[in-house]
């Protein structure tokens, strides 16, 4: 079972190189995904200053002027992201593949001890395939869905430099992220 357990850590520090390789090939070294995120970098720095030095009591005329470049900055993200999406569609059908051949491998093994029974919602994918009552089992698809989302999110692209800059994070907002401040002004 331990060893059940590294080589699914492993194999899940594997596919998160592999996807940073794909997106890498596909997204990073173009020129265009280089220039725009340049763009988005200085748009969020020179946002983030007139911010800064803004007052309260600001004419119209900065407000609108900070406006067009929040809409400015968030048109650049979206091109970004869309620079991006072919090499989701390329990760999510490796992913779909390797999934497929892992399930196969790990069917009905016990790989991990969990030192928690986890909650109902989550039972059926933590007890996947395994045979029993005994929910503190836990099946392949959790451990590697745990491991990769612990390893892959930010910390590889943080080590391989690809990760975007906290000034840019910061300005687009996002799911996980703060949101962004448009409705400082209004």
């Amino acid at each position: 079972m331990f060893a059940d357990t590294i080589l699914i850590v492993f194999i899940s520090v594997c596919t998160a190189l592999l996807a940073e390789g794909i997106t890498w090939v596909l997204v990073y070294r173009t020129d265009k995904y280089k220039r725009l995120k340049a763009e988005v970098e200085k748009q969020s720095k020179k946002l983030e200053k007139k911010k800064e030095t803004i007052t309260e009591s600001a004419g119209k005329q900065q407000k609108k002027k900070i406006e067009r470049q929040e809409e400015k900055l968030k048109n650049n993200n979206r091109d970004l992201s869309m620079v991006r999406m072919k090499s989701m569609f390329a990760i999510g059908f490796c992913f779909t593949a390797l999934m497929g051949m892992f399930n196969s491998i790990f069917d009905g093994r016990v790989v991990a001890k969990l030192p928690f029974a986890p909650l109902s919602y989550i039972q059926g994918l933590s007890h996947r395939n395994l045979l029993g009552d005994d929910y503190t089992d836990c099946s392949f698809i959790f451990l590697y869905i745990l491991c990769t989302m612990s390893i892959r999110q930010q910390n590889i692209q943080k080590m391989l430099g690809l990760a975007p800059s906290r000034a840019a994070t910061k300005q687009a907002g996002g799911f996980l992220g703060p949101p962004p401040q448009a409705a400082k002004f209004s």
